[in-house]
């Protein structure tokens, strides 16, 4: 049976790869974080989609460019955040290639609505969560994201990190460790925000604050009480969200060093001065005294067109242990390996801390992952019990996983079970 746009008919995936062992599903049944249907509109190259799923693994096998990752993405907007491509909200809804978005069918003010709705399996029980894009009420008005569990609207998406983690690796994040900081802190919030929920709602207040601050000393601002206001919101979101990353690295750092299996052991460390500060006094003294000295840059900060100080300045610093030298001296290939083995041990400490994995999201994962590292990395999922969502073009690489998990081809936004 095949789930394709526009059609009613539900996709039973499991039934067509082959029975999962017993033992996973019973224990899945128990701690598992799983999507057990997802049901798409108007998002990217899917019109009207559902795709019913049993606890397994999931893999999508298909050319490119027929909507694997679009699938993924879809997913992604589960958890807090802009999803796995950071896309401009409005450019995510349906439209056929060539087709300016005014011109779609449905488009209100030129945005074009879409929604991702899923029914989970949580430890805690079934869940119903939607999500999507609601245009501006009047022509100028902006569009908003909009948040709903179990029929309830949330008051904002970072609500959605209570109830799930998701993590995910793409093809552009092997070059992580080569790319600027910013790239690194991006993908560090998305680990912080699997174990400390919250760490999404702490990043948004300081980055907004950051931009007001910013913007106010471009316009030539001098009034006290408005910097005084935004620094404060600076400084405690600011040492709230260094806190929770300096725990998650802490953490992952000791479970990177173990290793898994033909994956390299890695160490971790943040790099920054907020970093440092945290090291060596308390929480609340950080906040002092970062309030103190962006109060005392302002005047160097409006000439420099920057925030001189803060932990949007942090880095991550990643070490090949086994190599002993800087991730970023690997080859690509080890790049790879070193990034891999830092998603696994950050799925084990998830499931460790939060009773169950989280959502793993692995986009072409099996480029640079030679055989025996990619039958180790399918062994590591089963073995977590995470459902994990992973694509490729070559069905053949994902051999290993026959009978374990559910296999599906996608062509031109149609699905069908292999």
């Amino acid at each position: 049976m095949t789930a394709q746009p526009g059609s009613t008919r539900a996709l039973s995936p499991d039934a067509g790869s082959g029975p999962a062992p017993a033992n996973l599903i019973e224990s899945s049944a128990r701690s598992m974080l799983a999507v057990r249907q997802l049901r798409l509109t108007d998002f990217r190259n899917y019109r009207q989609l559902r795709l019913d799923c049993g606890l397994e693994p999931v893999v999508l096998v298909g050319g490119n460019g027929t909507g694997k990752t679009n699938l993924l993405e879809a997913l992604s907007f589960l958890a807090p955040g802009r999803g796995l491509r950071r896309a401009r909200l409005d450019d995510v809804g349906h439209r056929l290639r060539g087709e300016e978005p005014g011109n779609v069918h449905g488009a209100v003010h030129g945005t074009v609505p879409w929604a991702v709705a899923a029914t989970l399996d949580t430890p805690d029980g079934r869940l119903a969560i939607g999500t999507g894009l609601e245009p501006g009420r009047s022509e100028g008005s902006p569009s908003r994201r909009i948040v709903r569990i179990d029929g309830k609207a949330a008051s904002s998406q970072t609500a959605l990190g209570l109830h799930v983690a998701a993590v995910w690796l793409t093809p552009q994040l092997d070059r992580l460790f080569l790319d600027g900081a910013s790239e690194r802190r991006r993908f560090l919030d998305r680990l912080v925000t699997a174990l400390h929920p919250q760490h999404a709602g702490d990043v948004a207040a300081y980055e907004h604050a950051l931009r007001q601050r910013a913007r106010v000393l471009a316009e030539g601002g001098r009034d006290p009480h408005w910097f005084t206001a935004l620094e404060d919101t600076m400084a405690r979101h600011g040492v709230a969200l260094a806190a929770a990353r300096a725990d998650t690295v802490h953490r992952l750092d000791a479970a990177a060093r173990l290793g898994i299996g033909p994956f390299p052991r890695a160490a971790l460390a943040m790099a920054g001065e907020i970093d440092g500060w945290l090291d060596s006094m308390a929480a609340l003294d950080a906040e002092d005294r970062l309030r103190a000295e962006l109060a005392a840059n302002r005047l160097r900060d409006a000439e420099a067109g920057t925030t001189s100080i803060g932990p949007h300045r942090s880095d991550l610093a990643v070490r090949h242990l086994d190599l002993d030298l800087p991730a970023a001296e690997g080859s690509t290939g080890q790049q790879k390996a070193v990034l891999v083995s830092i998603a696994l041990a950050h799925a084990r400490l998830v499931a460790m801390s939060r009773g169950r994995p989280p959502l793993l999201l692995l986009d072409e994962i099996s480029a640079h992952l030679d055989a025996e590292r990619r039958t180790a990395l399918f062994d590591e999922v089963v073995a977590l019990g995470a459902q994990s969502w992973m694509t490729g073009t070559d069905a053949e690489l994902f051999a290993p996983l026959r009978g374990r998990a559910q296999i599906l081809c996608v062509a031109d936004g149609s699905i069908a079970a292999i």
